[in-house]
């Protein structure tokens, strides 16, 4: 390894092809169910939203990327790719034209992503957005086809029983008619830089999505980490949400109960622990990106 420029690394071929092959690894067994699951044809209601939800495939998990900072020597596979630029057989991501392209929109991460990070986790929600999500509904509105732990009647009864404070759009969107009115916030997106916080689970599996729009500019090894802590969420999330997910081994976390809201704060701060280094990550990296452009 030799150092490029003062703010610039080059990796040799060896170097970036150990590093791209460990990616790969990583990202194979991270991605193994789901690619098993769709040889077979089949589904998993929890891990599958990741892929579902945020768009994504494990193709795209696989690729590495060295981030902004890096030049490739003599990589020929990357210097095809878009938002990459090669010269005196240097491989380096093209920011302006990365900037051309995606500039707006970084620009809008970095602001979600600071606020954010500047609030203090709100820990009481006791995610009772899940619920929100069933209350008073048909069994074909459900978005999960798993049987709810306290049946409709107890379920509607908790959500009664508990004040919705939801801070997060893309989870107050699915609320149901009758729930929607029941929440502290009447959220949009235009406001969701006031609302995000770090105590939210589903901003904190956000950081898998706003990696993967930082394209190139994010390094591997930080959009393979914040795909683990949604991995990580996700099945918390569905813990403590209304469906009976005994059938793919996990235990409820019943926020119903004294016991199970004080969990649930827990596993709150301890996510919120481990996803503040990650938010200010990518918050670097669009600094970066736009400073370059």
């Amino acid at each position: 390894m030799s150092v490029a420029s003062p703010t610039r690394i080059l990796l040799s071929r060896d170097d970036w092809t150990t590093a791209a092959s460990a990616h790969e690894a990583r990202a194979d067994t991270l991605t193994a169910g789901r690619r098993e699951r769709a040889a077979r044809g089949e589904s998993h209601a929890i891990e599958d939203f990741l892929y579902d939800y945020y768009s994504t495939k494990p193709a795209q998990l696989r690729r590495w990327h060295p981030g902004i900072d890096v030049a490739l020597d003599r990589a020929d596979a990357h210097a095809g790719w878009r938002w990459y630029t090669t010269s005196g057989g240097v491989t380096t991501i093209d920011v302006a034209g990365f900037v051309a392209d995606r500039g707006e929109g970084v620009r809008h991460i970095r602001r979600l992503l600071a606020a954010t990070a500047g609030r203090a986790p709100m820990l009481g929600c006791f995610g009772m957005h899940e619920w929100a999500m069933v209350y008073r509904a048909a069994d074909a509105e459900r978005r999960h086809g798993l049987p709810l732990r306290l049946g409709a009647a107890g379920t509607d009864a908790v959500v009664d029983a508990h004040p919705l404070r939801c801070t997060h759009i893309d989870a107050f969107r699915f609320f149901t008619a009758p729930a929607a009115p029941l929440n502290a916030h009447q959220l949009t997106r235009a406001g969701q830089v006031e609302m995000d916080q770090p105590g939210c689970l589903h901003a904190t599996m956000d950081l898998y999505k706003w990696a993967m729009k930082l394209g190139p500019a994010a390094p591997g090894d930080l959009l393979l980490d914040c795909f683990e802590l949604a991995l990580d969420v996700r099945r918390v999330d569905m813990q403590a949400s209304p469906y009976d997910v005994s059938s793919y081994g996990l235990e409820a976390i019943p926020v119903e109960t004294p016991a199970g809201k004080s969990e649930y704060a827990s596993r709150q701060r301890a996510f919120a622990r481990r996803a503040a280094p990650l938010r200010e990550r990518l918050i670097e990296i669009c600094d970066a990106v736009l400073d370059a452009g």
